[in-house]
């Protein structure tokens, strides 16, 4: 089986030279190390450093020096919309005080399904629909897992 051992970002890597792509969901595509089926059929092990929130877009490269593309695959989401910039601010507010992975495509939110945030939703004035899409939720303030900064002293947490 062949290892794909290398993450690189979309823009990052010569998206010519993918011989192939994984579709994967949000859940898969933060991964360490996990055995993939890609698009064509085939087995590859992901074999990462470390875990790494992967992107639509990525690529992972291979032992052999090829290239898998990887793509996001459609799953259960909520897109929420508001009636005013004032609501949406508030649903975005209250999505954060609860550490919702959060998605923000223009003036859409979007999230996981869960009927206990979507009445909470509905009771802060928006709208809710349920649909099948890619889910590529914010990295949050320090991009996600890994801290992304340096400013001279340690937080005192490990991730």
């Amino acid at each position: 089986m062949e290892r794909a051992h290398t993450h690189s970002p979309a823009g990052d890597w010569p998206v010519a030279d993918a011989g192939d792509s994984v579709t994967l969901d949000f859940d898969t595509r933060h991964r360490r190390r996990l055995r993939l089926r890609t698009d064509s059929g085939d087995y590859v092990l992901l074999d990462l450093p470390r875990a790494v929130a992967i992107a639509d877009g990525d690529g992972l490269q291979l032992e052999g020096g090829g290239w898998l593309a990887v793509k996001a695959a459609a799953e259960p989401v909520v897109e929420i919309s508001a009636g005013s910039e004032l609501e949406r601010l508030r649903i975005v507010w209250h999505l954060g005080n609860r550490h919702v992975p959060t998605e923000i495509r223009g003036d859409v939110v979007v999230i996981r399904p869960d009927h206990v945030l979507e009445e909470m939703v509905v009771g802060l004035g928006g709208t809710v629909r349920r649909r099948q899409a890619p889910f590529q939720p914010e990295g949050g303030a320090y991009g996600g897992h890994a801290h992304a900064h340096d400013h001279g002293h340690g937080h005192g947490h490990a991730h």
